[in-house]
């Protein structure tokens, strides 16, 4: 699908971040190894014009923007309007109650273009119950938890309104220089001051330390195919209900999440009795008509895992907030952090040598509020359920082993339900979804939490 460019282009350039360009890169070395996915379950059919409509406010939205690279050494690429979008995918064979979550896992399955934009899908199904569901997955690289939903509530507030880049949330997209060749130059110069700036804080905070990641286990190795596709599951939890068990144990929501993430690993035998486990807990940087398609923050903690005893809520509310302190401080930044203007100019073949020896998170929690209640609207139809959160895809066994992936949990509300999505991408102690639903609802039993699993 070829899209018209509007008349009016917004004034400003728009600039990749650090993030942006981390993920542009890995991509470039990966493919789709992760995509964001919301979506939608709906107890009635939807019109197709409504999901059209849909899709064309998308496709001259916030995510329909495209890599414009550069060729000034050292000058950072920019956003540009997409010049394609990847079509409605429609399918027409009803899904059964228990393949759900396999349709929605499937969507994931899709080649991404960041230098054209085709970087977002969006598709539904029918259900044999007589509903309807919908997924949009996006690349990371154009969006990141709040970039979709900033995205997805501008669209649905302009169902009836003509797609225009020029009018919507496309108008914070970005726009070519004026004089793209004096810009970059311009920009060069400014990286190069900003690598000078970060070398010189990582030097003045390299005694700030971050918490230690626990090494996978060498053993078990289960005999698995050479692709493996990470467990998964969604469970429906009572809102009332978890914050009350929150607060018999005197802490917060969030606490609550971050201890069954590490909980669950620790109940999987990835990490053993007295450790500290690392949990990495994203926070949004995004501002009012904030351009930046990732424009968040992770702030790290160390969670003491004792077998056998519930974590303890207060050590993570201390954690956390802690963290949160010593992020906003510079001089309490780790080193790490300085050196992002530095990543973002180094040559592909330096990321791969470091690509080989990364890890990625072992315990990532989401905390995304009350994001359903602004996007479960369309038009007059109400989502009986609505879903946020990565998908790990399916990938060489031998990458989750090496890259060390743990789980990941991205909890949602619509102020009454809670909507908690579980991705566990180790795959010799998470094998299969039924060995995860059986660690999770010894997780949840535990702390006197009923699930509903879809």
């Amino acid at each position: 699908m070829t899209l018209t460019a509007p008349a009016t282009m917004p004034a400003a350039v728009n600039r990749l971040t650090a993030d942006d360009d981390l993920f542009l890169k890995l991509h470039s070395l990966y493919g789709n190894a992760l995509v964001n996915q919301l979506a939608w379950r709906f107890d009635e059919p939807l019109p197709h014009d409504l999901l059209a409509r849909f899709h064309a406010q998308l496709a001259q939205g916030f995510l329909a923007r495209r890599v414009q690279p550069t060729r000034v050494p050292f000058a950072r690429p920019y956003w540009l309007p997409a010049t394609e979008s990847l079509p409605l995918g429609w399918d027409t064979e009803p899904v059964a109650d228990d393949e759900v979550l396999d349709w929605y896992f499937a969507q994931s399955q899709v080649d991404f273009d960041p230098e054209t934009g085709r970087v977002w899908r969006l598709s539904t199904a029918p259900t044999a119950a007589g509903g309807t569901l919908v997924s949009l997955v996006s690349s990371h690289v154009v969006s990141d938890g709040g970039a979709v939903l900033y995205a997805v509530g501008d669209a649905l507030a302009r169902l009836d309104e003509s797609p225009d880049f020029a009018t919507g949330s496309g108008s914070l997209v970005g726009a070519l220089p004026r004089n793209p060749l004096g810009a970059n130059i311009i920009d060069a110069g400014r990286q190069l001051r900003a690598v000078a700036k970060g070398i010189r804080a990582a030097i003045a905070t390299r005694g700030v330390t971050e918490p230690d990641r626990n090494p996978r286990p060498a053993l078990p190795e289960l005999p698995l195919p050479s692709r493996w596709s990470p467990s998964d599951l969604v469970v429906q939890l009572d809102l009332t209900e978890w914050n009350t068990a929150a607060a018999k144990h005197s802490g917060t929501t969030n606490g609550l999440l971050i201890a069954l993430g590490a909980g669950l690993l620790g109940r999987s035998g990835r990490v053993g009795d007295t450790a500290d486990i690392r949990v990495d807990i994203p926070h949004s940087m995004r501002t009012p008509d904030d351009p930046r398609a990732n424009a968040t923050t992770g702030l790290p903690i160390a969670v003491p895992y004792r077998t056998g005893t519930p974590i303890d809520l207060p050590t993570i509310r201390a954690a956390v907030k802690s963290a949160a302190t010593a992020y906003r401080d510079p001089a309490t930044t780790p080193a790490l952090q300085h050196l992002q203007p530095l990543q973002m100019i180094l040559p592909r073949f330096v990321l791969r040598h470091f690509a080989r020896t990364a890890k990625a998170p072992e315990c990532l929690c989401t905390n995304l509020g009350e994001t359903a209640t602004g996007v479960a609207a369309f038009a007059t139809r109400h989502a009986s359920a609505v879903l946020m959160r990565p998908v790990v895809c399916t990938n060489d066994t031998t990458m989750f082993r090496q890259v060390e992936v743990g789980v990941n949990l991205s909890f949602s509300t619509d102020g009454h339900t809670i909507t908690l999505a579980v991705t566990a991408a180790d795959p010799d102690h998470f094998p299969t979804r039924t060995a995860l639903r059986e660690l999770l609802t010894a997780e949840l039993d535990s702390w006197n939490l009923t699930p509903s699993f879809w």
